[in-house]
């Protein structure tokens, strides 16, 4: 069972995150960069797959040089080898070139399944899963907070209201997985030395047949052509209460349209 696990660099949640005056993308240079949370819920459902199955775990980034960092969490989480494509020409991609390059990249590869989180924390757009299926043909299983493999089916249950969804696909397929999932593995002290040893193949947007000129924020269907900086904290209001403070209280609060 070969697994490829698509794996992308984020700005920190936690951290304040900011665009770039100079074009209007995301910061990342500046900012506190982690692997993105979701991902780590895919990489684990990869690696409980294989121990159960046998085969490889694969990740692929696209994503600038400092996007090793993340490839390396991933590796010592116990992913056998890594693909990271990293081109200038990629800078300001939006999801749907982002999403050829990945499936370019995905062409040059074997596998039987692939696994990526429903989404990413700098964008949440949980798309995707889906443009890659509509580019490679292949069937997409989302939202999954259970997966079995039996045979060549992918099986997975989605998480609804009250409920679940049962769905299933033939391999290939492409599977998104929620955080209700499993409990990613915090790297071991073994893992983390075994990861530096893991081969990280690096490829451009020439490796993988692209033209750069079809990339890039000058090409992207969509662009931020304008931001402002959050506004200032006002002053908060202050209910004196003199026997009727929770009139006071409830009545501000419907002012707000809070109740």
């Amino acid at each position: 069972m070969n697994i490829v696990v698509l794996v992308k660099q984020v700005p920190d949640s936690g951290s304040e995150r900011k665009l770039d005056p100079a074009d209007n993308t995301v910061a990342r240079a500046s900012a506190d960069n982690v692997i993105n949370e979701m991902d780590e819920y895919a990489i684990e459902e990869a690696l409980t797959i294989k121990e159960a199955q046998g085969g490889e775990v694969t990740v692929l980034t696209v994503g600038p040089d400092s996007a090793t960092d993340a490839i390396r969490k991933a590796l010592s989480m116990g992913a056998d080898k890594a693909v990271h494509v990293v081109d200038d020409a990629i800078h300001g991609s939006c999801a749907v070139q982002t999403s050829a390059v990945i499936a370019a990249a995905l062409g040059q590869m074997e596998y039987d399944l692939v696994i990526c989180g429903a989404e990413a924390t700098d964008a949440q757009l949980s798309v995707m899963p889906a443009l890659l299926a509509e580019r490679l043909g292949l069937p997409q299983l989302s939202g999954a907070r259970k997966v079995t493999i039996e045979g060549g089916t992918a099986k997975v249950e989605r998480q609804t209201d009250g409920g679940f969804w049962a769905l299933e696909a033939p391999l290939p397929a492409i599977i998104s997985t929620w955080d209700t999932i499993n409990e990613p593995r915090y790297p071991s002290f073994k893992g983390i030395m075994a990861a530096k040893k893991k081969p990280v193949e690096t490829k451009s947007l020439a490796d993988i047949g692209l033209d750069a000129g079809s990339v890039g924020l000058a090409n992207a269907t969509s662009k931020v052509l304008d931001f402002a900086g959050r506004p200032p904290k006002g002053e908060g209001v202050k209910v004196t209460d003199e026997g009727d403070g929770a009139q006071k209280f409830v009545e501000y609060l419907a002012g707000q349209k809070i109740v």
